[in-house]
C-alpha cells in the first residue's frame, strides 16, 4: 500500500507540471505541449499549407487584414505571440486557425461580409481558438484521460509530436465542438470590444453564415448533393441562439460614437475582390507554345524558360527539371522503339505507352545503371503531326535523395508528361475572371434585373441576394450601395 501511495504521488506531481495557466480561461490546464512546442508545429503546419493550397495575390487586400487581425490579435490574452493572417484563394465559405498564431481566411468569406468589424468578428474568432489553445487541449483529450497514458506521454513525450503532422486539419478546420466554439466567441467577442469594434457584429456573421447554409441545403437538395457549411459555432448554432447572444452582450457594449464598423473602408478594400473560380490562379504554370501548338501543365511553382533550343521547366529550389526537346519525326517508328534509339537505351524501367489528346508516345524510368551515361530519370517520347517531341526529367543530386523524395518526382514528371496536349482556342484567350463591384441602387433596381445580366449561374438572383445580405427576398434601397458581379 505504501509502494502504491508513492506511486500515485509520483504520477500526481508529474500530471502536475504538465499544467499551464492559460490567460484566456483564467484556469490551469492539462496540456503536453510547451507553447515553443505549440508554435513550432503551427509553423511547420502553415508551411506545408502554402505549399499545396493557392494563396490570394493582393498585397493590399493582404496588409488590410493583416492590420485588422493584429489590431485584435493586440487585445488578446496571447498578445506575446506573433500571428500571422493569410487569405486562402479559394470561393469556399471558411475559415479557421492552426496553433501558435495562424490564422486563415477564405476569399469567399471576404466577398459576403459587409463591414470591417463582421471581418474582424470572424478573425476574433479564431484568434479565440488560438488563445484558448483549443487544438492543443483537444489533442491532450484526445490522447487519453487515464493516469498511465498522461504518465507514458509525459515520459515519452512521442505521441502528441509523433501525431502532430496530421493533427490540426481535422479539429482546426472542421471545428472543435459547441463548448469550445462557443468559448471562442465569447474571447473573440472581448477581443472586438477591447480593440474598438462592436461586438454585435459577431451576431451579423453569424446571419450571413446561416443564409448561406440554407441556400446550400436547398441546393443540394435540387442537385443531390451534399452541401458545404461553415466549420464550427456558426453550423451548431442556431441563428438566435440565446448563449450566444449573452456571451456578445457580456463582452460589452460601446458608445455609438465610439463603434468601429467602417463598412465604407471594407468596400474600398474589398472593391475588385475575384468572385468564383480565380482561372488566372489555376491555369498559372500552364505553358502554351503558340508556334508549335502544343500546351503542358508544369508543377505548381516551377519556373519555365523558352531556350533556344528547349523549353526548361525548373523547381523553385533548382531540385529537379522538365526539358521539353523538339525534332522531325522519322517515318512510322513505334514510339516505344524510337524513345530506345533516342536515348540508346536497351530497355526502361516502369515504362508504358501513352495515348492521350489522340497522340501517341511512351514513356519510362531510365535504369539505375545507364543514368551515368545520360544522367536522366524519366524520358518520353510523344509524336505529334509531322515532330517527335521528347521529355526529359531530371533530378539534382539523385543519387543522394531518399526513395520517397524520388518517387514524388517522378509522379511530378509523369504528371506533366500525360499534360502535354494540342494547343486549344482557349488557352490563347485568357479566361475572364468575374470580380465584386459596388454600385448605388436606383429606384429601378431588382435582384432579377440585375441577375439577367450577369454571368454567375442558375443561382445568379440567390447569389446576389446573399452578397447583399437580402436572402431570401427583399430589394435595395434607392442609393443604397450593393455588390454586383462584373
Amino acid at each position: 500500500m505504501q509502494n502504491f501511495f508513492r506511486w500515485y504521488v509520483f504520477l500526481l506531481v508529474l500530471v502536475c507540471t504538465a499544467c499551464a495557466f492559460n490567460p484566456a480561461t483564467n484556469r490551469p490546464d492539462l496540456v503536453l505541449m510547451s507553447e515553443d512546442k505549440e508554435i513550432s508545429i503551427g509553423k511547420e503546419m502553415h508551411e506545408k499549407l502554402i505549399e499545396s493550397t493557392p494563396i490570394y495575390q493582393d498585397p493590399v487586400l493582404t496588409a488590410y487584414v493583416d492590420h485588422v487581425g493584429q489590431k485584435v490579435a493586440a487585445a488578446s490574452d496571447r498578445p506575446d505571440i506573433k500571428y500571422h493572417f493569410t487569405i486562402i484563394d479559394s470561393q469556399d465559405i471558411n475559415a479557421f486557425a492552426l496553433p501558435g498564431g495562424y490564422v486563415y481566411i477564405n476569399r469567399g468569406l471576404l466577398t459576403y461580409l459587409h463591414s470591417e468589424a463582421e471581418m474582424a468578428a470572424v478573425l476574433a474568432h479564431e484568434i479565440g481558438h488560438i488563445t484558448a489553445r483549443h487544438a492543443v487541449r483537444q489533442k491532450t483529450a484526445a490522447t487519453g484521460a487515464s493516469a498511465a497514458s498522461v504518465l507514458s506521454v509525459l515520459v515519452t513525450g512521442s505521441r502528441v509530436v509523433g501525431d502532430a503532422a496530421n493533427l490540426w486539419s481535422t479539429a482546426a478546420v472542421k471545428g472543435y465542438g459547441r463548448e469550445m466554439e462557443l468559448e471562442a466567441d465569447r474571447f473573440g467577442a472581448q477581443y472586438m470590444f477591447k480593440a474598438g469594434y462592436d461586438p454585435t457584429a459577431m451576431l451579423n456573421v453569424i446571419g450571413i453564415l446561416k443564409d448561406q447554409e440554407i441556400f446550400a441545403r436547398r441546393r443540394a437538395r435540387v442537385e443531390g448533393k451534399k452541401p458545404q457549411t461553415y466549420h464550427g459555432v456558426f453550423s451548431t448554432h442556431p441563428r438566435n441562439d440565446i448563449r450566444l447572444q449573452e456571451v456578445v452582450k457580456a463582452a460589452g457594449t460601446l458608445p455609438e460614437e465610439s463603434k468601429d464598423v467602417k463598412v465604407a473602408y471594407y468596400r474600398e478594400k474589398t472593391d475588385g475582390l475575384v468572385y468564383g473560380d480565380n482561372a488566372r490562379q489555376s491555369n498559372k504554370n500552364r505553358f502554351n507554345h503558340k508556334r508549335l501548338g502544343f500546351s503542358l501543365l508544369f508543377p505548381d511553382g516551377w519556373t519555365v524558360a523558352n531556350q533556344r533550343s528547349s523549353i526548361v521547366g525548373t523547381a523553385p529550389d533548382q531540385s529537379a527539371t522538365i526539358t521539353i526537346k523538339v525534332a522531325k519525326r522519322e517515318g512510322n517508328q513505334p514510339a516505344d522503339m524510337a524513345l530506345r534509339e533516342q536515348y540508346d537505351l536497351r530497355k526502361l524501367e516502369q515504362d508504358e505507352k501513352l495515348n492521350q489528346y489522340r497522340l501517341e508516345g511512351h514513356t519510362g524510368k531510365v535504369p539505375s545503371l545507364e543514368k551515368n551515361n545520360i544522367d536522366l530519370d524519366r524520358v518520353a517520347i510523344i509524336y505529334y503531326g509531322s515532330r517527335q517531341f521528347m521529355l526529359e526529367g531530371k533530378v539534382a543530386n539523385a543519387s543522394s535523395q531518399k526513395k520517397d523524395d524520388l518517387e514524388h518526382y517522378d509522379t511530378l514528371f509523369l504528371t506533366s508528361i500525360r499534360s502535354f496536349r494540342p494547343l486549344r482556342e482557349t488557352d490563347i484567350v485568357e479566361k475572364d475572371i468575374r470580380r465584386l463591384r459596388y454600385v448605388k441602387a436606383t429606384e429601378k433596381t431588382t435582384f432579377s434585373s440585375l441577375a439577367r445580366h450577369m454571368e454567375i449561374g442558375e443561382y445568379a438572383e440567390e447569389q446576389l441576394r446573399l452578397l447583399n445580405g437580402y436572402y431570401p427576398r427583399g430589394e435595395p434601397e434607392p442609393g443604397e450601395w450593393i455588390k454586383i458581379i462584373q
